[in-house]
């Protein structure tokens, strides 16, 4: 027999060879449990290392890069200038816009969130409690878009707000906000209060959520304690309940916070023409072309959420989520 044929027969191996192999790496695995832990990890960590912190890093490189004003080239050369930019008023007035605008919307979603929460966890059972998921569950199901341009119509002059304040007679109502400086304007799609109002439909859900799950696991015997010491409603609720659902309101904000300060699509499509983080971030990368200042813009969201995150931390907000 040549040894061209017979090399087919040493090359491939037989099923006992291939369970052998299987069994030798079975047993590998088993013996160092460790290292099968590795294996398993190593995909997703490479994935987060690569993709994720990498693209972290460039761009936090990038904002230490600066812009030649009058070529338009990106200087690769470390420098602290673009963030001297930040410092200016034009930009500052945005950085405080957008956290006032992310605090107003937590601050709202919380007062609208809490009553909704508490009802569904001390009384819903049953079909009411499955209705109440589904209810604050479904606007989640539809597109992020679709949502925002449908407020947009509703909100607009010749939308159903304006139609049902003329109906009802209290049209002075809507132009009496409209009329108020800085957060009015010619009509509820074009004023921060529309902006405001769209902000709190789309991330009251993760502002409920939260909230309700805190709620969740106050004991009930907590509350019939306070009532049989004598406390009031009202004492009950602030000594009892509301200390042990404020890691959930934090773990809420944490969302609502967050999605506002990066957001521009809503900013875009309901409200005036003053810029957002996200907005100034999507406009100096993609029409300007400064990088630089756009990826010194991205930092500013991070560093706040950083410090954010970390005072939630130490008030127990993430054993909730």
């Amino acid at each position: 027999m040549s040894l061209s044929a017979a090399s087919p027969q040493t090359i491939v191996p037989s099923v006992g060879q291939r369970s052998g192999i299987v069994e030798a790496i079975s047993d590998l695995f088993f013996a160092r449990p460790k290292f099968l832990t590795l294996v398993l990890l190593l995909p997703p960590l490479l994935w987060i290392g690569i993709v994720y912190v990498g693209s972290l890093f460039a761009l936090l490189l990038q904002s230490f890069y600066s812009l030649d004003d009058f070529s338009g080239v990106i200087i690769h050369e470390v420098t602290l200038s673009t963030y001297a930019q930040l410092l200016e008023d034009a930009n500052i007035q945005i950085i405080v816009r957008t956290v006032l605008m992310s605090a107003v919307v937590t601050v709202a979603c919380a007062i609208i969130a809490f009553p909704i929460a508490y009802y569904a966890a001390r009384y819903a059972r049953g079909w009411t409690k499955a209705l109440f998921y589904l209810a604050v569950m479904m606007p989640l199901w539809s597109s992020y878009l679709v949502k925002v341009y449908a407020w947009k119509l509703i909100l607009a002059k010749e939308g159903i707000v304006t139609w049902l304040a003329a109906k009802l007679h209290v049209s002075w109502v809507i132009d009496g906000l409209l009329a108020v400086p800085i957060i009015g304007g010619p009509s509820l799609s074009f004023s921060y209060i529309g902006t405001f109002l769209v902000f709190v439909y789309i991330w009251i859900p993760y502002m409920i959520l939260p909230i309700q799950a805190a709620l969740e696991r106050v004991p009930t015997n907590y509350i019939e304690a306070s009532a049989d010491l004598g406390a009031s409603s009202r004492q009950t609720f602030w000594t009892v309940i509301f200390p042990l659902a404020l890691p959930g309101i934090i773990a809420g904000s944490i969302f609502t916070f967050s999605l506002t300060l990066g957001d521009y699509i809503i900013p875009q499509i309901v409200g005036n023409s003053r810029l957002f983080i996200g907005q100034a971030v999507y406009t100096l990368q993609g029409t300007a072309g400064n990088i630089p200042l756009a990826a010194a813009f991205t930092v500013v969201p991070m560093a706040i959420m950083g410090v954010y995150l970390w005072m939630a931390k130490r008030m127990g907000a993430f054993d909730v989520l």
